[in-house]
């Protein structure tokens, strides 16, 4: 039997629309194409580097992987526990979560987002993703997603956990860390951060 969360034809060309409007607003918005380096890398793991957030996969690619869990986890809220939409519904899920976190890119990439970055978190740096980046970023997301529609709750919660502590400890950030850092800044975080 199927996942009721499963996205059906329509779902899916729902998210790929969401997703040619995203690379659409990119460019609108100047982001580069690919890393101005000219390379495009599968995994690139200096955070504090020119290149990060420039390639496909980097430090920040485990947050867009829990990304894709939680999304999994408000649709299955929203459409399945609390029936919001009535009967079919739920396979609408897939499309809120690329939503949710197409959006997320875009503002992230905002001159506004970008200076909060490098005034109150460890990516003093930050320019901001390039497109390929942002375009990845939604597909780890998405692996999250279906990651979570096949693995029992725990597992899930394990291994965003295991990701959140390695992510931690390799380059003292998460996306625990980046959220509060971004909202509510704590000295003492910083202070941590800093010292890696």
């Amino acid at each position: 039997m199927d996942h009721p969360l499963k996205p059906h034809r329509n779902a899916w060309i729902a998210a790929a629309a969401l997703c040619l409007v995203t690379l659409t607003v990119l460019f609108a918005m100047g982001r580069p194409p690919i890393c101005t380096c000219g390379t495009v890398e599968l995994w690139y793991g200096d955070i504090n580097a020119a290149g990060n957030s420039q390639h496909l996969s980097d430090w920040y690619t485990p947050s867009h992987i829990i990304h894709g869990m939680l999304f999994f986890g408000l649709a299955w809220m929203l459409f399945v526990k609390w029936q919001i939409g009535g009967a079919g519904a739920a396979r609408w899920g897939y499309p809120l979560a690329v939503l949710l976190e197409a959006s997320w890119e875009v503002l992230e990439n905002t001159p506004m987002v970008i200076d909060r970055y490098r005034s109150v978190t460890v990516n003093w740096g930050y320019s901001g993703d390039s497109i390929i980046n942002s375009m990845a970023d939604i597909g780890w997301m998405s692996l999250g997603f279906w990651l979570a529609m096949r693995l029992p709750v725990k597992v899930t919660v394990a291994l965003a956990l295991a990701m959140e502590v390695l992510t931690a400890v390799v380059v003292r950030d998460n996306l625990t860390l980046n959220v509060v850092m971004l909202v509510w800044p704590v000295e003492a975080i910083a202070q941590w951060q800093a010292a890696g």
